[in-house]
């Protein structure tokens, strides 16, 4: 079983594609999760990490980049306020202005002339 539960952690592979030769996939999982449960995994880790580094074979040394650290939702691509940059302003006072006179046509009452 173990075999099967250290296959799955290598490749990634969902549980259901443990091949057939390490038992039944929900087996296997009963078992990593009993494990994970009772703390064998940690203990294992532990004890790998402390055999490795007593050798010198770990690499303490972490670097972080910051392209995976994202902004808020709503700080990407929100328009800004203040003036229009990169734009025709003259052409859009002029949309502004034809867009008013249009709502106010169409908002006046028939016949008050």
């Amino acid at each position: 079983m173990i075999d099967g539960v250290l296959w799955r952690l290598r490749t990634g592979a969902p549980w259901r594609d443990v091949p057939a030769r390490y038992g039944p996939w929900q087996t296997v999982h009963e078992r990593f999760v009993r494990w994970e449960a009772d703390g064998t995994w940690a203990a294992l880790l532990e004890h790998v990490r402390v055999r490795e580094d007593a050798v010198g074979r770990v690499d303490w040394s972490v670097s972080v980049d910051s392209t995976v650290v994202r902004a808020h939702q709503h700080a990407a691509g929100a328009r800004k306020r203040g003036l229009r940059t990169g734009t025709n302003l003259a052409a859009w006072s002029v949309r502004r202005r034809a867009r008013r006179m249009r709502l106010a046509r169409d908002s006046a009452v028939p016949g008050a002339g």
